[in-house]
């Protein structure tokens, strides 16, 4: 290794050091983690935000192209709705997709408070979560929200992030968003270190890694945005002998991105086959999958009041989970080299599991996916983690999965596991995080708590 890249690697470990430090802290400078849940159901009460269901023609700012189909914003910024064809040998499938080619901000802040490092946080309504307020990044905002395209107000402490020269980055780096509803969306994700004091009001509070942790035990707390980022800060290196070494698992995920085949271009959005707009929807016959419908929101306490805008609702809550197992002492878990339309790359690694349960039902139940059962079958006992996580509450309405880690053992998750799938360590799970398009979104959700179950882990 050249002289910088042992310099990196030596900075890398000791900022893990420092994140495992707060990861082992439960107790915050600032406030109790028992009362977080209680200081976010208070602000949701005070913005008295509503979100109500409209049909299309009632979009202010948006309409479908006379051309295309698609569904713009007047401005040009923002999304699209468009649609997608996806070929592989043998299959292939049209849909709708966002296409969102900014890269956005998801930032979190860091300074020690009594040796440790805290995090600060913020209460942030979003429309399509289940309970409209969750705990997010210090900053989360596309290009456009930054820019002011809105005719909004500044995103506070943004620029720690455009130019965080004077302050000390602990992680940067892009990472993917929802392939199946996305197309190449990226974000970049990133913890940031200041030393002087940085006021907040009472939509901030700065709080522990653990404290953080802990809040992922609660259903529909902590935002998928926050999660990303989390997850994407290093681990300390846990020293153990995997299954396979860390460049046995880069040939074998080089290899799953060559052998899948996979063709996805933009299309029409009022020309994808097997999906119909109606006035206040777009969806399939079957009623599988997702819709695309469009919501109003009045007193946001948001960058802007009140907007409208079209989003995507899923049918019905997913399943997103690891099949988790020690081999030697060792703590794996059963990784999937996944398909998704809207990947720039072929594949990345995902949960063992990520699906909705209903769209696998008769009479598409020959492609039930592996280790589904095993996952939604498991005795209580062997459930390590489990809770309610919605995703992108600005993009996805009620878009909820069940997020676990289940022990599984030979009979149901085998040593040797079908193509597709293989056993890893948490530690080479977050060393590939800490790179670009590698580790998926769901899976980068369930890295963020892995610590918190596995033996030897930060808790």
């Amino acid at each position: 290794m050249s002289a910088a890249g042992l310099l990196v690697a030596r900075s890398r470990a000791g900022i893990a050091e420092r994140l495992a430090l707060s990861a082992a802290t439960a107790a915050g400078a600032h406030i109790a983690t028992g009362e977080v849940p209680i200081w976010l159901a208070a602000y949701r009460r005070s913005a008295g935000t509503v979100v109500s269901r409209i049909p299309f023609a009632a979009l202010g700012q948006w309409s479908f192209a006379v051309d295309t189909g698609d569904l713009r914003h007047r401005s040009g910024r923002f999304f699209t709705v468009e649609g997608l064809h996806v070929t592989r040998p043998g299959a292939g499938w049209q849909q709708p997709i966002i296409v969102q080619p900014e890269i956005g901000i998801l930032g979190i802040l860091a300074k020690e408070f009594d040796g440790v490092l805290h995090f600060l946080m913020q209460a942030k309504m979003e429309p399509g979560n289940p309970n409209l307020v969750q705990l997010s990044p210090t900053v989360q905002a596309t290009r456009s929200n930054y820019t002011k395209a809105h005719g909004g107000t500044a995103v506070r402490y943004l620029e720690h992030f455009l130019d965080p020269g004077r302050d000390r980055v602990l992680t940067d780096v892009l990472q993917s968003e929802h392939g199946a509803w996305f197309y190449r969306k990226r974000n970049r994700n990133m913890i940031v270190e200041v030393d002087g004091d940085v006021p907040a009001d009472d939509t901030f509070r700065w709080l522990t890694l653990g404290q953080i942790l802990d809040l992922l035990a609660l259903d529909n707390v902590v935002n998928m945005d926050a999660r990303t980022v989390l997850a994407s800060a290093p681990a300390p290196a846990d020293g153990t002998r995997a299954l396979s070494s860390d460049a046995g698992v880069l040939t074998w995920f080089t290899g799953e991105r060559a052998r899948h085949e996979v063709r996805a271009r933009r299309m029409p959005l009022g020309r994808i086959a097997g999906w119909h707009r109606g006035e206040d929807s777009i969806g399939r016959a079957d009623g599988r999958f997702f819709r695309v419908v469009a919501v109003s929101v009045e007193g946001a306490g948001r960058e802007v009041a009140g907007w409208s805008q079209p989003i995507i609702e899923p049918v019905e809550r997913g399943v997103v989970g690891f099949a988790y197992r020690v081999f030697d002492g060792v703590p794996h878990v059963l990784a999937h080299a996944r398909v998704e339309g809207g990947f720039l790359d072929t594949v990345e690694l995902a949960p063992t599991v990520q699906c909705a349960p209903s769209n696998h039902a008769p009479p598409a139940a020959e492609h039930r996916p592996l280790f589904l059962d095993a996952l939604l079958n498991a005795s209580p006992d062997r459930v390590r983690y489990s809770a309610v996580h919605s995703e992108e509450g600005g993009r996805f309405l009620n878009a909820e999965s069940r997020y676990v880690i289940v022990e599984s053992d030979e009979a149901t998750t085998p040593t040797e596991p079908p193509p597709g799938y293989l056993w890893v360590t948490p530690g080479q799970l977050n060393w590939l995080a800490g790179h670009s398009r590698y580790v998926n979104v769901q899976a980068r959700t369930l890295l963020a708590v892995l610590g918190t179950v596995t033996p030897g882990g930060a808790r």
